[in-house]
């Protein structure tokens, strides 16, 4: 099968989903990753005292570590502004997902719970953006159509509400999978972290991985699964 997920930023698909793209890959499957942004507007650069441009240039090297460390199939890292999805024409961001979907032909679609997890406003719009691409290939190119959107979320039980960096997590109904991660997938994921040197300091403080356990919870638009599915591909 194939699997691409779609995030705004650089580190997005490390702070959780890695776990399940590790796990993914042990059983077989191609996974790809689009990045809508080079996640420059981040404060590290003023930390590191970096330009935005710099700061792309950074982080998109950092990216090609984790393609190497996850194994991805395809990596893509776009140029929309970070920090600034909400102030797009949304058409520019469907045309651009849309496209890359036609390209990679994924049988499942990943991309955050309608809650961005963080709530961050590049999550939310990038959730509408493909939750509204899915439905229209759906309706109207069946053919090319991914099978499947799932949602990258938290489970309630993960207490997300604690810590330094408050989360939103999906209640118990709301979930559909659980997939259960190795030891190996642990210490793939810590790996892909490892990655994004200029996050480090970020990465110790929220502790992404200790938050997330070694299950990782997706929600399946329009579908619902008693008992909740062990992988985003069972079924298809």
């Amino acid at each position: 099968m194939r699997i691409l997920y779609i995030f705004p930023h650089p580190d997005d698909e490390s702070f959780g989903p890695a776990l399940a793209i590790s796990r993914q890959r042990r059983e077989g499957h191609d996974v790809h990753l689009l990045t809508l942004t080079r996640g420059e507007a981040t404060s590290q650069r003023d930390r590191m005292g970096l330009t935005k441009e710099e700061m792309g240039r950074v982080r998109v090297g950092e990216m090609e570590c984790v393609r190497g460390v996850l194994g991805l199939a395809g990596l893509t890292v776009l140029t929309f502004p970070d920090a600034q999805l909400a102030h797009l024409d949304p058409r520019d961001l469907e045309n651009a997902v849309a496209r890359h979907i036609r390209r990679v032909r994924p049988h499942v679609v990943v991309t955050y719970a309608v809650h961005g997890i963080s709530r961050f406003p590049d999550h939310l719009v990038t959730h509408a953006v493909v939750k509204r691409v899915f439905c229209e290939m759906r309706d109207e190119e069946p053919g090319l159509a991914p099978r499947r959107l799932a949602l990258f979320t938290l489970s309630e039980q993960e207490e997300a509400d604690e810590g330094p960096f408050p989360l939103a997590t999906s209640p118990a109904e709301d979930i559909d999978v659980a997939e259960t991660v190795s030891e190996e997938d642990l210490q793939t994921a810590r790996e892909a972290l490892n990655c994004h040197q200029s996050y480090q300091d970020v990465i110790e403080t929220a502790a992404p991985l200790e938050r997330t356990g070694t299950t990782v919870y997706f929600e399946l638009f329009q579908e619902s699964h008693v008992p909740r599915l062990t992988s985003i591909v069972s079924g298809l």
